[in-house]
């Protein structure tokens, strides 16, 4: 650490060295003298040499400072190029006229809904609000089903929650944001995601592998954060309805008023209904969950560029009931008897976060920002003859310190973060409560050089009252081989404390007995915490191909686990918590291409390989209900926007490869399941009318291949019997849903 620190003080000595500056700018493409639009695409470099980059899709860029090389050329396709002088380190706005300049001009360039850089160091895939629109995506969970670098499943055949998975493993090993703030975490793990809407999204990145340290030590397989739609840029009023024929109705609305051109207010509501009594394999059990939320959100913005002020405050309140279970249960009178099997849960929630940040306005590469953030979750349930109460109090602060060092190619982040948890949980007649409590200082070194060699090196130590003083390392490298194709790699480590009830609360939807080794004396139910490092490479290629662009990915991620809590079933008259002994790793494959087959018809096509193992009491076995193989593939045209407006038309396919099932060898043979899952498709489509800016409409079908599992629920005509289980789920329980939509703006 002396080492690094004495490293660090030379770099700052010699930052009036200037060799490495970088010269920033945004280009803009000549519409009227008002409604210049960014230029993306543009290419910006010196005069005479071959040193050069593009403009992102905000029309920025940034070049190294030469010298010896001072004149910049700006040119793009269409337009007249421009030769300026680069004498400063910001060239402010530059605006590029068409070669032919008409009376009225419209030039429209789709920006891709899903993206991969080529030039960070993280291997990051951005999601913006298109890709979203392509599905339903009524809520976070949602938003991943034409998206193939997460997975997603559904829990269990009673609950209906649906889970993500990313490099093999559940949503537990991933760390969620918010606007890069800690989101759906603790008591929030498995409904956590159902409580975002998806209309109140504007972006969603997706990190593979070890996150950054800014955000914690939590993370294990990656991160992914949600940005949301800001009041001064967002349409100043957004209504959206939805509804599909298991009489499943959502509302959306977002209301924005600017105050003044630096202050924006936004208020967001989001409620939904699930009225229908579905049962259509007959097992008496409802086939999705009857539900009711009211989910509002209380948005300001602050953002003054010239003074460098910007800030957020955010207040979200919900209210979230689920009533599940036997088509004749009655809440009111079969609730602790076993007269009917039933289920309810409630939920009140409360967040409230504010960020503040500061630009040095002669020094715009420096800056430092603050983040707070409150959550309250009361839950109150019961499944069956299982009680389970939780609830679980967080707070977290952070505070963020970034500069340079001599240039902006050498770049740093350094700050400190305090985290607190409170949680009390009844689990039927046991009470659990703990303080997870910790203080952490992180620091962020980027080496950032577009042409070759880029890196992110971080370090963070925390001393945390559970899980002791250790420290947290995590390094991304990114080199450009050739011409618009990069390689990566990268390692990290990630430590957790298992909140074994609240992630897993499908469990309590059968007859299985719960069963804790108390052998350990750890702090987490007498568990020790889970520690594992993941190791990553990828590599990515944007080229064309008969004119038209393509890229292609390949990436091999690998998990480690030190310690982990493992969840066994493979008795079927209990779950078991215990602490690996053994080994436990998951190695996860993936190639994707992207393609535009035709004009404006494009093809995205991902395959997965997973090999999950982990060593049970009973041996080494591969993770059960996790496909070894999958094929993705998402089909989408769009029709140019015209005075008639424009069709969109999406169509997607997963293939899932045979599944290994949890034992159930010990029960009756009418109540057993076979040793592997057959493999099947799902498919998806959807139709959108957009009228005209302000007015679209949609249709679609999800499932429409109509698949679902023979007898996902063992014993159902006994559900108070010991064989009940409706834990072994490996395919969809409802059949075709078909929903319709519209969406209005102004």
């Amino acid at each position: 650490m002396r080492t690094t620190f004495f490293i660090l003080i030379l770099l700052c000595f010699f930052q009036n060295l200037h060799s490495q500056i970088q010269v920033k700018g945004k280009v803009w493409e000549f519409r009227n003298e008002k409604d210049n639009i960014p230029l993306e695409d543009a290419n910006v470099y010196y005069a005479e040499s071959t040193v050069g980059t593009t403009t992102d899709v905000s029309g920025n860029f940034s070049i190294p400072f030469r010298a010896d090389l001072k004149k910049l050329v700006i040119s793009s396709v269409g337009f007249r190029s421009d030769t300026i002088m680069a004498n400063r380190p910001n060239m402010g706005n530059i605006v590029l006229y068409p070669i032919v300049e008409l009376e009225e001009i419209i030039l429209e360039k789709r920006v891709a809904p899903l993206q991969k850089s080529l030039f960070t160091a993280q291997n990051v895939v951005t999601v913006n609000s298109r890709e979203m629109l392509k599905a339903a995506c009524c809520n976070l969970s949602e938003s991943f089903e034409t998206n193939p670098s997460v997975d997603v499943n559904v829990s269990d055949a009673i609950l209906g929650a649906k889970q993500i998975q990313m490099l093999g493993l559940n949503s537990p090993y991933l760390m969620f944001t918010q606007e890069n703030m800690p989101a759906i975490r603790g008591a929030s793990q498995v409904f956590g995601l159902s409580f975002i809407p998806g209309s109140w999204i504007e972006s969603i990145q997706i990190t593979k592998g070890a996150g950054s340290v800014l955000n914690g030590f939590e993370s294990i397989s990656g991160h992914i954060n949600s940005e949301l739609v800001k009041p001064l840029t967002d349409k100043r009023f957004f209504w959206n309805m939805y509804a599909n024929n298991f009489e499943r109705y959502e509302f959306n609305s977002r209301l924005n008023y600017n105050i003044t051109d630096e202050l924006g207010f936004g208020l967001n509501i989001h409620g939904n209904l699930r009225n229908g009594y579905v049962d259509e394999n007959g097992d008496s059990f409802l086939d999705t969950p009857l539900g009711k939320q009211i989910n509002l959100m209380n948005r300001w913005q602050y953002m003054n560029p010239e003074n460098g002020w910007v800030g957020y405050v955010n207040i979200q309140w919900l209210s979230d009931k689920k009533e599940l279970g036997q088509l004749d249960f009655d809440v009111d009178t079969d609730r602790g008897t076993t007269n009917a099997w039933g289920s309810e849960i409630n939920t009140s929630r409360l967040d409230v976060s504010a960020k503040l940040g500061y630009v040095f306005p002669d020094l715009p590469y420096q800056s430092f920002g603050f983040q707070t953030a409150y959550s309250s979750h009361l839950q109150d349930s019961f499944y069956g003859l299982n009680l389970y109460d939780i609830d679980h109090q967080s707070f977290y602060t952070n505070l963020i310190f970034n500069s340079i060092i001599g240039s902006t190619q050498h770049k740093f982040k350094t700050g400190l973060s305090v985290t607190y948890d409170n949680f009390d949980e009844l689990v039927n007649i046991s009470v659990y409560n703990r303080t997870d409590s910790s203080l952490g200082a992180f620091l962020e070194y980027t080496f950032d050089n577009l042409e070759g060699l880029s890196f992110v090196a971080g370090l963070r130590a925390d001393t945390h009252n559970n899980l002791g003083n250790f420290l947290t390392p995590r390094f991304h490298l990114r080199y450009s081989l050739w011409d618009k194709a990069s390689l990566r790699t990268s390692f990290g480590r990630g430590k957790r404390g298992a909140n074994i009830f609240a992630e897993n609360q499908q469990l309590f939807a059968s007859s299985r007995q719960l069963v804790i080794d108390d052998s350990q004396n750890g702090n987490y139910y007498d568990l020790n915490p889970e520690t594992a490092w993941n190791y990553g490479v990828s590599f990515i290629q944007k080229l064309y191909l008969w004119d038209r662009v393509m890229d292609f990915s390949i990436d091999f991620y690998r998990t480690t686990f030190i310690n982990q809590i493992i969840v066994d079933w493979e008795n079927p008259r209990e779950i078991s918590f215990y602490n690996l002994d053994g080994n436990s790793y998951s190695n996860s494959l993936q190639v994707d291409l992207n393609y535009e087959l035709l004009q404006d018809f494009r093809i995205r096509a991902t395959y997965k390989y997973f090999d999950v193992k982990v060593d049970y009491n009973n041996g080494t076995l591969d993770k059960p209900l996790q496909p070894s193989n999958r094929f993705f593939t998402n089909l989408n045209y769009e029709t140019l926007m015209n005075d008639r407006g424009q069709w969109r038309f999406d169509f997607t396919a997963n293939w899932l490869g045979s599944q290994r099932l949890p034992d159930t060898s010990s029960n009756p043979i009418e109540f057993q399941q076979p040793l592997r899952s057959p493999s099947y498709v799902l498919i998806n489509a959807q139709i959108t009318k957009v009228f005209s800016k302000k007015f679209e409409v949609y249709i679609g079908g999800e499932n429409i291949n109509n698949f679902t599992q023979d007898n996902p629920i063992l014993s159902a005509n006994d559900p108070f019997g010991p064989y009940f289980d409706s834990t072994i789920l490996y395919g969809p329980v409802l059949e075709a849903a078909y929903y319709a939509g519209f969406r209005y703006k102004i």
